[in-house]
């Protein structure tokens, strides 16, 4: 039989259960109740029907509250995936974002996520998604601008002329005679 890992000796159970009192997280108060038996010298086994859990994961909770006091015994919210784009790699994106594309260089007059994926492809061999891309450019607060598309042959003098109206001719309407009375 294996020696269990001793709680922390500047908590006791009525400060555990006070604790429990206030918490507003449903979890980390079964687990303080849980805490509070071993405490009074209850069993691991006892504390382990309380929390709902097996003496494994009792053991973990002590470990934690060991570790970390009361916080420790919160839910903590999960790291996820890690980014694809470092610091260095949003800093760049940024300043290319705000520099504007230069058309001989580039081949486009504004950017667009397919034209930004493919930059970050070319300069540093990284592949990303539209929606990724979309996600990473609304964190430092870049949004999606979309200019009226312009056609590339359109004349400004054409447009300026057909806006053009001839003036008005006002004629004065015919008199009619009255009809006569049959």
């Amino acid at each position: 039989m294996s020696i269990p890992v001793a709680l922390r000796p500047d908590y006791d159970a009525v400060r555990l259960r006070q604790l429990a009192r206030r918490s507003k997280d449903a979890p980390q108060t079964r687990r303080l109740l849980a805490l509070a038996v071993i405490y009074e010298g209850g069993s691991r086994t006892q504390a382990a029907e309380i929390g709902g859990v097996g003496l494994q994961t009792v053991r973990d909770w002590v470990l934690r509250f060991n570790a970390h006091g009361p916080d420790g015994l919160l839910d903590g919210k999960a790291p996820g995936q890690p980014s694809i784009l470092s610091h260095e790699h949003r800093l760049r994106l940024s300043e290319m974002i705000e520099a504007g594309p230069i058309p001989a260089v580039h081949g486009v007059v504004r950017w667009r996520l397919a034209d930004l994926m493919r930059w970050l492809w070319d300069e540093y061999r990284i592949r990303i998604s539209k929606q990724t891309l979309s996600r990473e450019l609304r964190a430092p607060n870049f949004r999606k601008l979309s200019a009226r598309p312009r056609h590339h042959e359109k004349s400004e003098a054409a447009v300026a002329v057909f806006k053009k109206t001839s003036l008005r001719v006002w004629r004065r309407s015919r008199r009619t005679k009255p009809m006569a009375a049959l």
